[in-house]
């Protein structure tokens, strides 16, 4: 079963911050941290020099700006709006987040590999830290109420779990040993059925 048509990428329009805060992202995932300069972000998104100094005058407004944006395309490819109503059930629950994490490993590789690049960053800058740990919010707080609407007893801890797996899953086959064997939506589906079902207390394989 092929996955449905991913979200839409950075708009053609897109503001001066926006193009700056994207060719970030793809010199983050392209050559890491180290790669990311004021230089290099004008160069990769045809700006004229000095642009990203404009827009972003430290390294540190450029990685949180940076930041930022990740969590705006993230949102996108976790499909917030997407996720179901509590009580759609365990079914609707797996499947929204069984393609969530599908397109970050297909056709988002990149982003994640930014983000990663930036989890990184944020150990070593305490100032980044606060940014990067608020992104991610969010998708926290609204994964906790759907655990908690389909059974969960102890939903911090069922989220810790949730997010564990799909972060190494995501690594895993992205960056890690399994970069060349990217599972099936099918096949995600199917291990986040049998992670919920032991969370949840459901029978195998219901």
């Amino acid at each position: 079963m092929s996955a449905p048509a991913a979200p839409p990428g950075p708009s053609s329009g897109a503001s001066r911050a926006g193009l700056v805060a994207d060719a970030a992202l793809a010199l983050l995932a392209e050559r890491g941290m180290r790669g990311l300069t004021h230089r290099a972000v004008d160069e990769r998104a045809g700006l004229p020099q000095g642009s990203t100094s404009n827009v972003a005058r430290t390294r540190q407004a450029l990685l949180e700006l940076t930041v930022r944006r990740l969590a705006d395309r993230e949102a996108r490819v976790l499909a917030l709006h997407e996720m179901p109503d509590p009580r759609a059930g365990l079914d609707a629950l797996v499947g929204a987040l069984a393609l969530a994490t599908h397109r970050a490993l297909t056709r988002h590789r990149t982003l994640t590999l930014a983000r990663y690049e930036l989890a990184l960053e944020a150990t070593r800058r305490p100032e980044l830290r606060a940014h990067f740990d608020a992104a991610g919010a969010r998708f926290r707080e609204q994964l906790g109420a759907l655990v908690t609407a389909t059974g969960s007893a102890d939903p911090a801890r069922h989220v810790l779990s949730l997010v564990a797996w799909a972060d190494g899953l995501m690594f895993s086959c992205v960056a890690g040993s399994f970069h060349a064997e990217v599972p099936s939506l099918q096949e995600v589906r199917s291990g986040l059925r049998e992670l919920l079902d032991g969370m949840l207390g459901g029978p195998p394989g219901r």
